[in-house]
């Protein structure tokens, strides 16, 4: 039969023989210790032996509320040591649940966080000591979350460790896309008229000349020109002008007429012949 007492009530309840043992759940720090020692006082020289939970393991696999554990010898009197040796028992772990939805990072911190502060207020705080990393088994009766998981394996990356690649190759592709945008704009004269003294809607313009001309001196004047444009914006670059057109573009467009009006005399000898 089993009795539920109040801790004033057990020594009473002892002398009577009422009960003839008792199961206490409680921290394992002194202060809980003292009023244990206090509920189950020594009767003479004869102290209270402790009655081990041989069936503890199988008790914790069935009921996954419950840890088998070692009592360490000499836990509630040390001379003569009681128990005389580690003892086998059940104990009852608490847990802090995150809810699984929770970002990973987040829970991470928070765990860092409880960790840090354990140590340092575990001298003030004796029960922090018991504060321990959850089981990380799959089967765990309560599992634990990834973040936290990341923590205690040491597996939690930083923010650089994260994204390193995007951070890395995200500007790079940025610039090339900038770029061939850049040159795409100006060379389809989008950036502007041909008298905004551009030198890309030059050259713009020059290729609306080239498709129109229709002779052999045409496509010399717009020749020169091209030369004069390379040469003036060769030396703007060259003495640090910042309005210099960029040569990578200034090379497309300076290829792209050549083209043209290689083809456009193709054109124009045929039609002669």
């Amino acid at each position: 039969m089993f009795k539920d007492l109040g801790l004033s009530d057990v020594p009473q309840a002892f002398k009577s023989k009422q009960i003839v043992a008792a199961l206490f759940v409680m921290p394992l720090i002194e202060k809980y210790l003292s009023l244990l020692r206090t509920a189950v006082p020594p009767n003479g020289k004869k102290r209270p032996s402790l009655i081990p939970i041989e069936g503890a393991g199988a008790i914790a696999n069935f009921a996954g509320a419950y840890e088998s554990y070692e009592l360490p010898k000499g836990t509630l009197w040390g001379a003569p040591p009681v128990p005389d040796d580690d003892l086998t028992t059940l104990r009852v772990p608490f847990y802090l649940v995150a809810n699984k939805k929770l970002n990973d990072d987040d829970v991470a911190d928070l765990t860092r966080a409880i960790m840090d502060a354990r140590r340092e207020l575990i001298g003030e705080f004796p029960l922090l000591a018991q504060i321990g990393a959850p089981s990380t088994d799959k089967d765990a009766f309560i599992p634990i979350h990834p973040g936290a998981a990341a923590y205690y394996g040491d597996t939690q990356q930083s923010f650089f460790d994260k994204y390193s690649n995007q951070l890395y190759y995200g500007p790079m592709a940025l610039g090339a896309l900038m770029s061939g945008l850049l040159a795409a704009w100006m060379f389809l004269g989008l950036g502007g008229g041909v008298g905004s003294g551009n030198p890309l809607d030059t050259l713009h313009a020059l290729g609306r000349r080239v498709r129109a001309a229709q002779s052999e001196d045409d496509l010399s004047a717009v020749e020169e020109e091209l030369d004069d444009i390379l040469k003036s914006e060769i030396a703007k670059k060259a003495s640090g002008d910042e309005s210099a057109v960029d040569p990578g573009t200034l090379s497309l467009m300076a290829h792209r007429l050549e083209y043209l009006i290689h083809y456009r005399r193709s054109t124009l000898a045929s039609v002669r012949q």
